[in-house]
Order: C-alpha cells, then structure tokens, then sequence
C-alpha cells in the first residue's frame, strides 16, 4: 500500500521545485550544472530553505564505487 506523503514534505517538495522553477525561469536555459546549482542554492537561501550542497553519498555501480 502506497501511503501519501505528510502535508510538511509536500510543501517543502513544493517550495524547492518552486525554488528550482524561478531559478529557470530567471537564467533559462544553457548554462553549466554549476552555474544553476549556485542559483538554486541562492534562491533557497532566499526562501527560507535548509540544504546542504554536494551532500556526499555512497553509491555503487554495478559493483564500482562512484
């Protein structure tokens, strides 16, 4: 059974795609990924959000640490 996510974490989900559709909206397209991480991580200091960027993980690929 697939539960509904709390009304808290679709608004934050929300807020960040807002954050990530003002960002293209300002910019547009053609950029460097860096170039729109650095505007996004404006934009959600703007609005209030707490992140952390570049976040590491661990991640295999078939077998192959990334």
């Amino acid at each position: 059974m697939r539960r509904e996510p709390s009304a808290e974490l679709d608004q934050l989900a929300t807020t960040v795609i807002g954050a990530a559709i003002e960002v293209h909206r300002v910019l547009g397209p053609g950029y460097l990924e860096r170039t729109y991480e650095e505007a996004l991580a404006i934009e959600m200091e703007i609005q209030g959000i707490a992140f952390s960027r570049q976040h590491p993980i661990s991640l295999k690929y078939k077998s192959h640490p990334l």
